[in-house]
């Protein structure tokens, strides 16, 4: 029992597989050589005949990983490269000088280096190695900071944006506002809150996490439907109205069939519209309470007269932008539109584009319903 144990806890130590493809990885090591080697050359062109200068310094290969790999990271940023480096340098640079062994001086330079890291929101792993190379070496001038640390850091930062740019990826990766969703699943607020609780840095950026759980909600939704399609759950046969349709008419039908949306067809049977209750109440004004009822008969009674200053038939008040699906898409490519789109009523077309059927919000609960219960 105690080696399958300690072979359960060995595994622990094993890493992960990585879900990355092979172009992603050559795109990665060919930026890394495009920049370091873009850096070190004008660096050591700065440093001028002097060979005894320092031109480069070893942490600007972990700074390479970062920027070069992993560009969405908030380690990686144009703030955390430059800051990071520049501030840690100083950092190690200023132990060098004040405290005579290279031990404590090493712990207190590094341990120094990540809290001015986070007060000062530059945190990035090379910056440690760069307070305790400072340290190893005693290097005790603070231009030291500013070339190589600060030279090689900008050089490298542009490189970054030239070189991630062209191969497209975003760098620097800007933290986006998202105006509110109206999915209800989850708010910006709550992966803030959730990160709060969580209360260590997490190596992804708010809106590529925001993405990540919205495609892995996707992802589940696609496993768990499986192969099922608008066909398989619209009601059959909808019922449908002309454009030339008294709005009278219309309304007794959404009444005596207890729908809320009509879909409305040419002589072929091809949606050319939607008409909602909605679409009837927008044409009164709702701003009045009073009376609501009378205008509403007022609205749909026909006219006798020759010329009519009110809508008298469908055509005139319906939503003419009408989303629509075919009988064999996917239900789960619905998800958006009834999600986050504010569609209440989806018409579905068969392979001639005539109307075959209709998806209510109600249809697609009880198929997400049927698709996730738990089997008894």
């Amino acid at each position: 029992m105690r080696f399958s144990a300690f072979l359960v806890y060995a595994r622990t130590w094993l890493p992960g597989r990585t879900t990355v493809d092979m172009r992603e990885r050559l795109r990665a090591v060919c930026g890394a050589a495009i920049g370091l080697l873009i850096t070190a050359l004008l660096c050591r062109w700065l440093a001028g005949p002097l060979e005894s200068t320092v031109w480069l310094i070893a942490p600007l290969g972990a700074t390479a990983v970062l920027v070069f790999a992993v560009p969405s990271s908030p380690l990686a940023q144009p703030w955390s490269v430059i800051g990071g480096n520049t501030l840690s340098a100083l950092v190690g640079i200023a132990c060098a000088n004040w405290i005579p062994d290279p031990a404590v001086g090493a712990a207190v330079a590094v341990a120094a280096a990540i809290g001015v890291m986070f007060a000062t929101r530059c945190l990035h792993p090379p910056g440690g190695a760069a307070a305790l190379l400072a340290v190893l070496t005693h290097t005790t001038h603070f231009s030291s900071a500013l070339f190589p640390a600060l030279t090689n850091s900008v050089l490298m930062v542009l490189a970054g944006v030239i070189y991630n740019s062209l191969t497209g990826r975003r760098y620097p990766h800007v933290q986006v506002a998202q105006p509110p969703r109206a999915d209800a699943r989850f708010s910006q607020a709550d992966i803030e809150a959730v990160l709060a609780r969580y209360n260590q840095v997490l190596d992804i950026s708010r809106d590529d996490l925001e993405s990540l759980i919205q495609q892995t909600a996707l992802e589940s939704y696609k496993r768990r439907l499986g192969t099922l399609d608008c066909g398989d759950i619209m009601s059959p046969t909808p019922v449908s109205v002309e454009f030339g349709t008294p709005l009278q008419e219309a309304w007794a039908l959404m009444h005596e069939k207890r729908i809320k949306a009509l879909p409305v067809t040419d002589r072929t049977r091809r949606v050319v519209g939607i008409v909602t209750q909605a679409d009837f109440f927008r044409q009164l004004d709702l701003q009045n309470h009073e009376g609501i009822a009378g205008r509403l008969r007022d609205l749909i009674r026909a006219t006798r007269t020759v010329v009519s200053n009110k809508p008298e038939v469908v055509g005139q008040i319906m939503t003419r932008q009408v989303r629509v699906a075919s009988a064999d898409r996917p239900v789960v490519d619905l998800v958006p539109l009834f999600s986050e789109g504010g569609h209440h009523h989806i018409p579905i077309i068969d392979g001639e584009k005539r109307l075959t059927g209709m998806i209510t919000q109600s249809d697609f609960v009880r198929a997400l319903y049927r698709a996730v219960r738990p089997e008894n």
